[in-house]
């Protein structure tokens, strides 16, 4: 599993926030994940990189419940109020403790448009990145939170039609 864009959040929060001073729009959804055309460094995170790609994939369900399957991506289309975007932005994700070393937290750099909208994710590449739970992306800026999401990750039997949405079934467990 790798990082498009990420973020955080307390669980005592809504599922979603976001600064009305600094963001347009935000949606949340789910997507099967799109090819990759390469990688960005991003040394905070476990696979030590990001996807590039060159297409963004569209949401097959506007929700915060995600089935935990190879291939499905999840995260949020974000765009800021200023047309010149917004740069050096912190993405920060939060998640159950996953792989050997049990981390719990991710983060690279980024940037949010201000023309259209721009596309923080993470998608299921490996087993050990399944981990059901609460995960959080968080954008933030010079310290402030820009947006906060909260996803609940699930078995893949809590959703069947979403897990199988992307042509993966034989990746159910």
């Amino acid at each position: 599993m790798r990082l498009m864009l990420a973020f955080l959040i307390c669980t005592s929060l809504p599922p979603i926030a976001a600064a009305q001073d600094a963001i347009a729009s935000l949606r949340v959804g789910v997507v099967c994940g799109p090819p990759v055309i390469g990688s960005s460094p991003a040394p905070d995170t476990i696979a030590g990189s990001t996807h590039l790609i060159a297409e963004t994939p569209p949401f097959i369900a506007e929700i915060t419940q995600v089935p935990a399957v190879i291939g499905i991506g999840f995260g949020v289309m974000a765009q800021a109020l200023d047309p010149e975007g917004l740069s050096d932005v912190t993405m920060i994700m939060t998640h159950p403790p996953m792989g050997v070393a049990g981390v719990t937290q991710q983060s690279y750099q980024s940037w949010i448009s201000g023309t259209e909208p721009s596309p923080t994710f993470y998608q299921f590449d490996e087993d050990y990145q399944r981990v059901t739970g609460t995960w959080t992306f968080t954008a933030v800026l010079d310290d402030a939170e820009l947006f906060s999401v909260a996803f609940d990750v699930v078995p893949p039997q809590a959703l069947p039609g979403l897990a199988e949405a992307c042509g993966y079934r034989d990746l159910l467990s």
